[in-house]
């Protein structure tokens, strides 16, 4: 199987802005947050791309992404929720397999294989849909979609799921949720990257019918492809950034700075400031 086509939802309140933003990426190049997403996704081997925008921002998103005929801004058109945001992009991954990226999250990679191309690779060599997901302490679980499951045998890092759940309590988490041979208290829970079957967008498709105009989500979409075919959930303990969490941009930019070709120069930067702070500290 191989994956040609890639969607990266930026249309809620708070994504449109975020993907705006500007940071200098691991090359030393001022990019936007789109942008470095976009280079994500092509280190993977996609260069059809369909971002999924609030309606009306078209223009403001072409301005930042000039003359680049392989990338696609689809409009949704209606508020209906996470769910609806990837369903607004059926038109472009019609009946193929699709990277799904979130527009507000960035991947600092701690190997050398980039997160996304590891997914995809994963992905076409087991022909399923994949989720990447990171090990999570159990107090951070209501932050995010938690997979529970089984490892497949003879791996270290890929799991069959069984279960998902949006945003679960620890208490849940521990009725339902458990992982056999991951550490005591911590759950796996999603790093904002997946590989995803059209048999996800049917999901979508009738849960949006059913909704009666209510929003609908992705995790409980998952959860149902989870009865319905295979599913797998890659671990992976790379960096994972919110950037629309409290200092997320500046988490991001921390990482990719001391990552990069600039790392020596910013180290001594860092370092300097930190001295001076606390000489000031101490001279007070």
């Amino acid at each position: 199987m191989q994956i040609k086509k890639a969607l990266i939802t930026a249309a809620g309140a708070d994504q449109r802005k975020l993907a705006m933003q500007t940071l200098v990426d691991r090359d030393g190049n001022r990019k936007t947050v789109l942008e470095i997403l976009i280079d994500e996704v092509r280190q993977a081997g996609i260069e059809e791309i369909a971002v999924i925008i609030h309606a009306g921002d078209r223009d403001v998103y072409k301005g930042l992404i000039s003359m680049d005929q392989q990338i696609h801004f689809i409009e949704q058109d209606q508020p209906l929720g996470y769910g609806h945001a990837i369903l607004c992009g059926l038109p472009f991954t019609g009946k193929d397999y699709f990277l799904h990226l979130v527009g507000d999250h960035l991947y600092v990679n701690k190997s050398d294989i980039p997160c996304a191309k590891h997914l995809v690779e994963i992905a076409s060599q087991n022909n399923c849909s994949v989720s990447a997901v990171t090990p999570t302490r159990e107090n951070l679980i209501p932050n995010y979609g938690t997979v529970g499951g089984k490892r497949v045998p003879r791996t270290k890092d890929l799991y069959v799921i069984d279960k998902v759940i949006e945003k679960p309590t620890p208490t849940l988490a521990e009725q339902k949720l458990i992982v056999p041979g991951l550490r005591t208290g911590h759950y796996l829970c999603f790093f904002g990257m997946h590989v995803l079957s059209p048999g996800l967008m049917q999901i979508l498709k009738q849960n949006l019918e059913k909704s009666d105009g209510r929003k609908i989500g992705l995790s409980e979409a998952l959860n149902q492809l989870a009865t319905k075919e295979q599913y797998l959930a890659l671990e992976k303990n790379d960096w994972r950034f919110d950037t629309g969490s409290r200092y997320g941009l500046l988490k991001a930019q921390l990482a990719l700075a001391l990552s990069g070709s600039d790392r020596d120069q910013v180290m001594a930067e860092l370092l300097e400031f930190f001295v001076m702070k606390n000489m000031n500290s101490i001279g007070r």
